[in-house]
């Protein structure tokens, strides 16, 4: 596998703008033909891995049998619904996930990607937003019967023409082969709808092709120089663009093996890896906290792996460097969302340690990128927070059944408003500041979370820190701060101390002058914060206040 690295730059960029590198030419390929192509290049190689709860005996298959598998589901498929279609799967990581993902791109339709913790009321509000025809679903995630719940939601839905347990043997495979072996789909249509994490609101229905979710894959294991038959390990959950994308789709460039953990379980994680030297982890930071604390905890050698690959929340810089000398390997942090089939930048081989822990890196071929002034649509000055922009081939198709959100969501230019505040230097490399929503307004200035949750996040006694908003009489807004504490600390620094810490450091209208501190905090599938509702925890008093000091007024 070739690497690509980031495009040497003829001079420094003098605005937050930065074009598309387009030297590096983009696949053709659509999911089925890209499984196709590798099973006939390397049938007998061992293709995918299923580890069970509790790290039982895995279950192999080779790419032979892969494809095998994977054309029986979609016969089966298209004996039920027609090209295009869309076909939801409701389940937890199991290993008919990824067989199902490759049967729907064979067959030609649509997979609605659903979340197995989804209640009666938001299965019901997706498959009616993604208009599904069919619905693949668990028994059981965990202590939470899905089968009853898929039953008396597909009562009141005439739409959804079949309901399939995936529990019944053989009830997927269809009785004669596909019409055809040749492609029955095009690069530039759908491949899958993939839902927002909801961090803001009802979560969207994202239209993806199959052109970006090939090649967000290709582009980021060639970026990251991922080696020829390379071990994917990810113990992320399969709904989510960096499960079904990054992990599932991306050892198909390298010809490798994906490693799917079917419930995320950090000693388990830790054998597996140790059983698998020198594997790339795709990974959140949730994750590699517990799988360090797993590992400084176990006895046995060192677990080596090549790469960890991080992202869809903020990563810590002293988490980096943690992972990094605790597995000899390099961290490599991501930024993406789902519109964009989840990566738009990432840090490569050879950057600094500087770049890798205070930025995310650099944008992926194709992918052109700007920030502007989330008031004017403006190019920003280099350095200046305001609202990251992208626009390439990996963008959303549109919010399925919404076109007043896609219009919103994408401008009259092409251009996709991520929502998320950054700042891009001279090189391109981006930083990331927090969400536009998140911007806290104190007395007509906007105040970014970002770099206040950075700089708390460093200070001792703090494993973590969020940064929100709340209403005051005379600002309007002022910061406030939920802190929470290291493993094993009995309390927090006292706030004086914290908000003279700030003063030396931060600008004053930027220093929190509310203070909480919480065992944990609401995420996202995914590990973002829901900062809406940790708003909404601080108006109900539902969080322990610390002692605050008077405020001063600048």
């Amino acid at each position: 596998m070739r690497t690509i690295t980031a495009p040497p730059a003829d001079r420094a960029l003098l605005e937050s703008l930065r074009p598309a590198d387009t030297t590096v030419p983009l696949s053709s390929h659509t999911v089925g033909s890209l499984l196709r192509e590798v099973a006939a290049e390397r049938p007998d190689r061992i293709a995918l891995e299923s580890v069970p709860q509790g790290g039982g005996t895995p279950r192999r298959w080779t790419y032979a049998q892969l494809l095998a598998e994977a054309e029986g589901v979609a016969a089966g498929l298209r004996e039920r619904v027609g090209l295009g279609a869309r076909v939801a799967l409701w389940a937890p990581n199991v290993p008919e996930w990824p067989v199902i993902e490759y049967a729907a791109a064979l067959a030609g339709v649509t997979l609605v990607t659903l979340n197995p913790a989804l209640r009666a009321e938001e299965l019901d509000h997706a498959l009616r937003t993604s208009e599904a025809q069919l619905l693949l679903h668990a028994d059981r995630s965990r202590d939470y019967d899905m089968a009853e719940v898929a039953r008396t939601v597909a009562a009141g839905l005439p739409g959804l023409r079949h309901v399939l347990s995936l529990s019944e043997p053989g009830a997927l495979r269809g009785s004669a082969p596909l019409p055809s072996r040749e492609e029955i789909v095009a690069a530039g249509v759908p491949a899958q709808i993939q839902f927002t994490s909801g961090t803001t609101g009802a979560p969207k229905a994202v239209l993806l092709s199959h052109r970006s979710v090939v090649n967000v894959a290709r582009l980021t294991f060639e970026g990251l120089g991922v080696r020829d038959g390379a071990t994917v390990v990810s113990p992320l959950p399969m709904f989510h663009t960096a499960g079904a994308v990054i992990s599932c789709l991306g050892p198909l460039w390298c010809g490798g093996t994906f490693t799917l953990l079917e419930r995320f379980e950090p000693a388990v994680l830790l054998e597996v890896l140790r059983r698998s030297p020198g594997a790339v982890l795709t990974s959140v930071p949730t994750i590699l906290t517990a799988l360090g604390n797993a590992a400084r905890a176990a006895a046995g050698a060192p677990v080596r792996l090549s790469a960890v690959l991080t992202g869809a929340a903020p990563v810590r810089a002293q988490l980096i460097r943690e992972t990094e000398e605790l597995f000899s390997t390099t961290v490599f942090n991501l930024y993406g969302q789902t519109e964009l089939a989840s990566v738009l930048t990432l840090t490569r081989p050879g950057d600094t340690a500087e770049e890798k822990t205070s930025t995310v890196g650099r944008p992926l071929p194709h992918a052109s990128c700007k920030i502007v002034d989330p008031d004017t649509g403006r190019v920003q000055p280099l350095g200046v927070v305001g609202e990251i922009c992208a626009r390439g081939y990996q963008q959303l198709l549109a919010y399925y059944g919404d076109p007043a959100a896609t219009a919103r969501k994408v401008d009259a230019d092409g251009w996709v408003r991520t929502g998320d505040l950054g700042s891009m230097d001279a090189t391109g490399a981006l930083r990331i500041e927090g969400r536009l929503g998140d911007l806290v307004i104190r007395g007509g200035e906007n105040i970014a979370p970002g770099p206040v949750e950075t700089f708390l996040s460093t200070l001792p006694g703090v494993r973590d820190a969020v940064v929100v908003g709340v209403p005051d009489d005379l600002w309007g807004e002022v910061v406030a701060a939920v802190l929470l504490p290291s493993p094993g600390e009995q309390a927090l620094p006292d706030p004086d101390f914290l908000v003279e810490r700030c003063r030396e450091r931060l600008s004053p209208h930027t220093v929190p002058t509310q203070w909480f501190t919480a065992d944990a905090l609401p995420l996202t599938a995914s590990g973002k914060v829901r900062k809406f509702r940790v708003r909404e925890l601080i108006a109900q008093g539902a969080l322990t206040r610390l002692d605050t000091p008077a405020p001063r007024t600048r």
